[in-house]
């Protein structure tokens, strides 16, 4: 239950804010997984297969959790949030450097990374995204590899407000001002996005 994952969560970062090595290894267990998916969704498509995302989330978890005593923990969607954010400055970063190399990345055939173990993943994709919360979203583990590429396909502000909204967990109102658009104008986007997600998803 919802409720029961916020409590148990906010008891991780009460005990990790402590110096509890154990709380710290679970929170990394918990969200691990969900902060390298929306590491990879951010992450451009080409750049995929040149950054080894498991590695890269570590490096994360590492860096966030180690500011964590200045973290103030309201709930487990900020949380997510907080982690969030730290990704995508760590993910532009990494990006900004591949995009400065001497070689465009940008220009190479992408490789197919869709056979390891450890890119195999969850979610029975529309229908889940829309019906649940991101937790339960990234805790199944059949189709992500297939909703991700699903998501790959639509267009960017579908895309975002889907990110936003059903994997980061904003609500409509704080999606607000990332997208420029009133609470029920993210609603109607959302509502379009998943459409077409779905749409996307049943074709592959």
């Amino acid at each position: 239950m919802p409720g029961c994952v916020d409590h148990k969560t906010r008891q991780l970062v009460a005990l990790a804010q402590d110096g509890d090595a154990s709380a710290l290894q679970q929170l990394c267990s918990v969200y691990g997984e969900r902060v390298r998916r929306i590491v990879r969704l951010r992450m451009p498509k080409e750049l995929r297969p040149k950054l080894d995302s498991v590695d890269l989330v570590q490096d994360v978890l590492l860096r966030a959790l180690g500011g964590l005593r200045d973290f103030t923990y309201r709930n487990e969607g900020d949380f997510l949030r907080w982690l969030s954010r730290i990704a995508q400055n760590k993910l532009r970063d990494h990006v900004d450097k591949w995009f400065a190399h001497r070689r465009d990345v940008r220009k190479e055939r992408p490789l197919d990374i869709g056979s390891s173990t450890t890119e195999r993943a969850c979610g029975q994709a529309p229908g889940l995204v829309r019906t649940t919360t991101p937790s339960a979203i990234l805790a199944k583990r059949e189709e992500l590899d297939k909703l991700e590429r699903a998501i790959d396909e639509l267009k960017p502000e579908y895309r975002e407000v889907v990110i936003l909204t059903r994997i980061e967990g904003l609500s409509y109102q704080e999606a607000t001002s990332r997208l420029g658009r009133g609470p029920e104008a993210v609603r109607k986007l959302l509502c379009r996005a998943m459409a077409a997600l779905a749409q996307a998803y049943e074709g592959m």
